[in-house]
């Protein structure tokens, strides 16, 4: 089996920056695609996939946060915001926009790095189609858990990696409360209430797909005291 190195795409408008991670991320196993820009993204996008996108949020014309979104609708692409704004409301807008994570500037090559390798060790790996899979019923909803797929019907659900990586634990645990601490650690973040408040976020948006109600939701519970608990049909 051949080995392919991952495919990056660095989007950001300082030339200095962009040259600096092209440089440094390539020196470290990846190949990597730049752009100046969220247009000059955008034209590279539509003719090449990546297995995660570094993106600046602060850029002339369209902003980090508007190609989030954008990109959301019709690929789950890891995304990693490179932000100047230290305020974890702004960090929450990037997440609730469809990022996996976030950075603020300045930071260590080396977090970059090691931020880069988590997200992409949580992609859910296809699993053998021969394989017999075994599935959870949330409503209308089923989760192969072998395939790590949500499906709606005949449609597929798009799950973003972290949302994916969340499926998975809960999965794994169905019908008992799992800590925000715990899923913090089983994500491989850093442990802090910042952190834990971004998996708050995380699960309001895998709600989003999965309940007839995100309000008031019937399969993904919160449990007072104790978590959120994954409750399958």
């Amino acid at each position: 089996m051949i080995d392919i190195d991952p495919h990056l795409l660095i989007v950001d408008d300082d030339e200095r920056i962009r040259g600096l991670l092209q440089k440094f991320l390539m020196h470290n196993g990846f190949l990597v695609t730049a752009a100046r820009d969220a247009g000059h993204a955008r034209r590279i996008l539509s003719g090449l996939d990546f297995d995660l996108i570094v993106l600046d949020v602060m850029m002339p014309g369209e902003d980090g946060i508007s190609l989030t979104k954008s990109i959301r609708e019709t690929s789950t692409t890891p995304v990693m915001l490179l932000t100047a704004k230290g305020e974890t409301d702004d960090r929450i807008t990037g997440l609730e926009a469809g990022a996996d994570d976030y950075l603020a500037k300045p930071f260590e090559p080396k977090e970059l790095l090691l931020r880069i390798n988590a997200i992409l060790r949580r992609v859910p790996e296809t699993e053998k189609a021969d394989m017999a899979p075994k599935v959870l019923r949330l409503g209308p909803n089923r989760y192969d858990i072998e395939r790590g797929e949500m499906w709606s019907g005949e449609e597929l659900v798009r799950l973003t990696a972290t949302e994916s990586q969340l499926m998975k634990i809960f999965s794994a645990q169905p019908g008992e409360p799992i800590s925000r601490a715990k899923l913090v650690e089983d994500l491989g973040r850093d442990r802090g209430q910042a952190q834990e408040r971004a998996v708050d976020v995380q699960i309001t948006r895998l709600r989003r797909k999965i309940e007839t109600d995100p309000k008031q939701p019937r399969y993904l519970q919160t449990v007072r005291g104790a978590g959120y608990m994954l409750a399958p049909d």
